[in-house]
């Protein structure tokens, strides 16, 4: 087994985690990594939930701030093993989100008496459907968890910067009729793939708004992502269905949402496939914070799973090293200076000063050994 070394710096931390693959749905080397890693570490209490890790400390302290990462990936391109270079941390998974959570893991290892008490999830497939989110199953299964938090961080890539609140998201599958009819006698037929230019028309004309929250401009967009027509190339096709993809205010409600998106195309069938609400900025709450963090916010314009928390009725901002846009990408890295940017600044809000670093990053922080645990299954608790 693969076993994480804590005390080095968090350069090497990085390349340790992005170099222990973990596609959404195979976390469990990881989770067993970073659970064993956890475990050695008196302060903490450590839980396990699928291939979820949480760590708390329960020092009594004045209030609790949870921070959060998520440890899975998309499927590799050839983006592995890791790799140093120009002042960069290559490699797949460096910015969405294993330097972030390199950067937890340091917290938690060696700030043993913050401030406040702190809750630190490492969880599995955030980069796949919302049923399997790991967050979401902690906070079915073991709510107890994620209680008494009073704000959550989520290190998700932020250019090092705070990206507050997310756009909700709403798809739907606008449904045109037709009339089936051989395409040889295409007059008797009504072409539901030519009727749906209409909707697309509608698209096009639509200029979405721009919501002012908190003094943050959120950008909202309404768009067809696909368009299915036809059943065979000698048919008239009798359906299209045109689905739309809108990220919304998190000022709106889904139901709000749902009804402005109905509200464009009266006469027809909309079928909504997916709404999921976003989260508002809340910079009342938060602001101590940002201006901790020395970052101007910015609206975040997707969403995360800030909005998990803000469903739990926990406020929540973005804030990690990356640059989003690299997210996915087979070139994806992390610049070293966003790694000990967001440490340090994270260090100092949790009340202690950035310690001796470790010995140079040159190497994955990994030893070989025997775990200190048996391996968990997948999807034990």
């Amino acid at each position: 087994m693969s076993m994480l070394d804590l005390t080095a710096d968090v350069v090497t931390l990085t390349r340790a985690l992005v170099d222990l693959p973990s596609e959404s749905g195979r976390e469990d080397v990881i989770a067993d990594a970073v659970e064993s890693a956890l475990r050695g570490l008196p302060h903490l209490t450590v839980d396990r939930v699928g291939n979820s890790v949480v760590a708390r400390t329960g020092l009594g302290r004045p209030g609790r701030a949870v921070i959060a990462g998520h440890l899975d990936t998309v499927p590799a391109t050839g983006n592995l093993p890791s790799r140093l270079a120009d002042g960069r941390v290559h490699g797949l998974g460096a910015c969405d989100m294993k330097g972030g959570v390199a950067v937890a893991l340091r917290l938690a290892a060696t700030v043993p008496a913050p401030v406040r008490d702190l809750t630190f999830v490492f969880y599995e497939c955030e980069e796949v459907e919302g049923d399997r989110n790991g967050l979401a199953r902690i906070g079915a299964e073991r709510p107890e968890l994620l209680a008494d938090a009073g704000l959550a961080i989520l290190m998700e890539p932020s250019d090092a910067g705070v990206e507050a609140g997310c756009q909700g998201i709403l798809t739907a599958d606008i449904v045109v009729k037709g009339a089936r009819a051989h395409t040889a006698r295409a007059w008797q037929g009504v072409n539901a793939a030519h009727k749906a230019a209409e909707v697309l028309r509608r698209l096009d004309a639509h200029r979405p708004q721009r919501v002012l929250i908190d003094g943050l401009e959120y950008r909202e967009g309404l768009g067809a992502v696909a368009v299915r027509a036809g059943v065979a190339g000698n048919v008239v096709p009798d359906e299209c269905v045109v689905t739309v993809n809108c990220r919304f205010a998190p000022s709106r409600s889904p139901e709000e949402a749902e009804a402005r998106v109905r509200s464009l195309f009266p006469e027809y069938e909309v079928r909504v496939t997916e709404v999921v609400a976003g989260a508002l900025p809340h910079l009342d709450r938060v602001g101590a914070l940002v201006a901790a963090l020395g970052a101007e916010p910015r609206p975040k314009l997707g969403w995360t799973d800030v909005a998990r928390f803000a469903a739990l009725g926990v406020p929540a901002l973005n804030y990690g090293p990356g640059d989003p846009s690299l997210a996915h990408t087979a070139g994806e890295y992390v610049p070293v200076e966003h790694l000990h940017t967001c440490e340090d600044r994270l260090r100092a809000w949790l009340g202690r000063a950035r310690p001796a670093p470790a010995a140079a990053a040159t190497a994955p922080a990994v030893r070989r050994g025997r775990p200190d645990r048996p391996r968990r299954a997948a999807g034990a608790v």
